[in-house]
């Protein structure tokens, strides 16, 4: 028996991929009608030289004959075609060697009229040997197609039993369908997006449009101008959303059942992982969003453009400012991601709001120039402080471009690391900005930083040490003449210290730190230490 040669294996064998085959095209194939149905699906062969053949058929059958049994008369010619056209048969496939050496105008006219492809064969060709190879395909291909599917039964279980989360199963059902696949609610948000062999800008720009003139179905099915395989997402007995598993580019084969019992994989598994994780998805899908957008870990703007605008926040003709929101772990109501979400959907201004790190809030304001940020984050920042009395809000700078976000998410978070929980609130307003960062906050938000350590020790241990050991407080004395400005009598005021006694402590602070304290560089450094010295001890 011929070698089958480079079958296709993991899909239908097709009419093109049988003619393909050395042990056909020995007899030189010729397609003389219904070129264009060559993808036609085979799915088993059967010689036959009966007049009636149809009634042992059931469709999806390559039928060979020699031409023996065909009618003399175009009238039953056409019956003949007419029955195996009506079965579904796959092709006619006519050997031209013995009864005939080209194929008659009536079986031409009438395969062309009927849409039935017509093949003939210059060459005799062992009809067995065609069943042969054909069949051990077909079937080799069903039995591997039963494998691919428990594979895939399996891995979904597995997925299921330790309890994946839906970015998990997103991930394999792209992973084992090869094609991109979108979990969306019922408003049509895109929460989660796995792109297979394209890009987030591809698979997300205008998906609302998109998704909406792509009907929603009670079962798998595909459907939809662009030919979408979807599939209902429950919760609780209610549809939560769909998963949709988008086509590939035109060359890929169409979807298949292996696809189809994919994408049911995946909505029972969502189904699943949505009663494990039973925090809102929304608010997950908005958290990653903000994450990555910070780290900026997007292949390009324009990824970052159709994610955002997928999860419904405006990204054309937009400003956007970014807010942080720091929340003390004890004394803080529960569910604050949830609280504040619900309080910025009353003020109209469109955002997404997700948890940066533990006890930190990210805030993401897309502003249309009618609406001015300020009141929006007035009341958020009222809404954080009935969260917690201790809470800190801190505004980024307001940018033009989707781009420019992270810059302005990192000056907000400088910002609140340089806050302390019991920094006094700017006069007039209820949050903190960059320009509200004195020496004293910028130190705090470096405390940690062992290099400020050694400064403040180098600077101030020698006075430290001295009032340790002999019980005196010349660190206040010093103190009170940085306050003053260097005015030795003002410092000696506030000090309830004569003149003389001033004097006295500040030639001892000069020895022991030898420096001039009428410096006005020696003064900076040793403010800027003891203010070091003051955020050590209180941070």
């Amino acid at each position: 028996m011929d070698d089958p040669g480079s079958s296709p294996p993991g899909r239908t064998l097709t009419l093109a991929d049988v003619l393909a085959l050395p042990v056909l095209a020995v007899g030189r194939p010729r397609v003389v009608t219904g070129v264009t149905g060559l993808d036609r699906p085979v799915r088993w062969v059967h010689i036959t030289e009966l007049t009636d053949p149809a009634s042992f058929l059931k469709g999806g059958e390559l039928v060979l004959t020699t031409g023996m049994p065909l009618p003399e008369e175009p009238a039953g010619i056409r019956r003949y075609v007419d029955e195996l056209a009506g079965v579904g048969a796959a092709a006619l496939l006519i050997e031209l060697v013995r009864r005939y050496h080209r194929p008659p105008d009536a079986l031409v006219h009438a395969c062309r009229a009927r849409g039935l492809p017509l093949i003939t064969l210059a060459k005799d060709v062992n009809f067995l040997e065609v069943t042969q190879v054909v069949h051990a395909l077909i079937l080799g291909n069903q039995a591997e197609a039963m494998r691919r599917t428990q594979r895939v039964h399996e891995a979904f279980t597995t997925l299921t039993l330790r309890g994946a989360g839906p970015e998990d199963v997103m991930r394999a059902a792209a992973e084992m369908s090869g094609h991109t696949v979108v979990l969306e609610n019922l408003v049509h948000q895109a929460l989660i997006c796995e792109p297979s062999g394209t890009t987030l800008e591809e698979a997300l720009t205008d998906w609302e449009q998109r998704s909406r003139a792509t009907p929603p179905g009670d079962r798998t099915s595909q459907c939809g101008p662009e030919g979408w395989l979807t599939a209902p997402v429950e919760y609780q007995g209610e549809r939560w959303g769909r998963v949709a598993m988008l086509p590939a580019p035109a060359t890929e084969p169409a979807f298949g059942p292996e696809h189809i019992t994919v994408l049911e994989r995946t909505a029972m598994a969502l189904t699943v992982a949505r009663l494990i994780h039973p925090t809102p998805w929304e608010r997950t899908a908005h958290r990653n969003a903000l994450r990555d957008l910070l780290e900026q870990r997007h292949r390009s703007p324009e990824d970052v453009h159709a994610r955002l605008a997928a999860l419904g926040l405006p990204t054309e003709n937009s400003g956007f400012l970014t807010v942080v929101v720091d929340l003390p772990a004890e004394g803080t109501t529960a569910n604050p991601e949830t609280r504040l979400s619900q309080d910025l959907q009353t003020t109209g201004i469109p955002a997404l709001l997700g948890e940066l790190a533990p006890g930190r809030l990210g805030v993401l304001l897309a502003l249309s120039p009618a609406h001015p940020w300020q009141p929006t984050v007035e009341r958020l920042s009222h809404a954080a402080l009935a969260l917690s009395p201790r809470a800190v809000v801190s505004v980024g700078s307001e940018v033009a471009h989707l781009t420019d976000a992270p810059r302005s998410f990192h000056q907000a978070t400088r910002v609140a690391e340089a806050t302390p929980p019991d920094q006094p609130l700017p006069p007039g307003r209820s949050f903190h900005e960059l320009a509200d960062v004195d020496l004293r906050r910028l130190l705090y938000a470096l405390r940690e930083d062992t290099r400020i350590q050694e400064y403040a020790e180098q600077q101030l241990g020698r006075l430290l040490d001295h009032d340790t050991r002999h019980g005196t407080n010349l660190l206040t004395t010093l103190r009170h003449y940085l306050d003053a400005a260097g005015n030795k009598t003002s410092a000696a005021r506030r000090g309830g210290l004569s003149r003389e006694t001033f004097y006295q402590r500040v030639r001892t602070i000069e020895r022991l730190l030898d420096c001039d304290l009428e410096s006005g560089d020696q003064r900076t450094a040793l403010h800027v230490a003891l203010t070091a010295l003051d955020v050590f001890r209180v941070g």
